[in-house]
């Protein structure tokens, strides 16, 4: 009787953290090229992240700057977190302010450009589970209709809005709604039912926004702190 044969296991643990620390001495390298190229360096954060919007802004400033999102303590490690380990003067004042969901701006342009283009880049999406709600949506009573154009809903989707919570019915082909419901309450997680209620509503309540953080000069070493308008 033949022996049965085991699965073998093949561990990829050193492989994949050589991968790791050359991806991250590249990124290292990376920022201090541009660091060294550039005469601005800002940190922004994002609302609302949309991959696709990121992608847009980046192709906006090809020529004009070089945008780096996530690893924050790689690009903290890059810009020097110390007096002493700093790539440029000053610069470590960036890096303790790597926190959350940030990243980095290196560009020529001067301020007022940058903060031009960022105040009036914006782009509308649909809330996704858990955000936040920036206010409370209450879809009143009677026939449902979505979008700008007030189009009423396909009635094949009366039975899936229905198991997503919301007192639906028929009437004569039209979706109805039997009383006020709310979706989404200001200041609470977005439920996952109602996110998808959102967008079968054609609601778009999340706002993509980039906010410009502080930025650092490299003529006079210091970092400016940007304020919200």
């Amino acid at each position: 009787m033949p022996k049965s044969k085991r699965q073998k296991i093949v561990r990829l643990t050193k492989t994949d953290k050589r991968v790791t620390r050359e991806a991250k001495e590249q990124l290292v390298e990376k920022i201090q090229q541009n660091l060294d190229a550039h005469t601005f360096l800002w940190i922004y954060a994002v609302d609302n992240m949309r991959n696709s919007y990121l992608k847009d802004v980046r192709a906006d400033w090809k020529s004009k700057g070089r945008f780096f999102w996530g690893r924050n303590r790689v690009m903290a490690k890059a810009l020097g977190e110390s007096p002493e380990s700093e790539h440029a003067e000053n610069v470590h004042e960036i890096a303790k302010r790597l926190q959350g969901n940030v990243g980095l701006l290196f560009t020529n342009e001067p301020v007022d450009q940058v903060t031009s283009y960022f105040s009036s880049f914006t782009r509308r999406d649909y809330l996704r589970s858990p955000t936040t709600a920036p206010r409370t949506v209450v879809l009143p009573a009677g026939p449902l209709l979505r979008g700008p154009m007030s189009l009423p809903l396909p009635s094949t989707l009366e039975a899936h809005l229905r198991k997503l919570g919301m007192p639906t019915r028929l009437v004569n082909g039209q979706v109805v709604l039997d009383r006020d419901y709310e979706v989404c309450q200001e200041g609470q997680p977005v439920t996952p039912e109602a996110a998808q209620v959102l967008q079968q509503m054609w609601l778009e309540e999340a706002e993509f926004k980039i906010r410009p953080v502080c930025y650092w000069a490299k003529d006079t070493g210091r970092v400016e702190d940007c304020v919200e308008t």
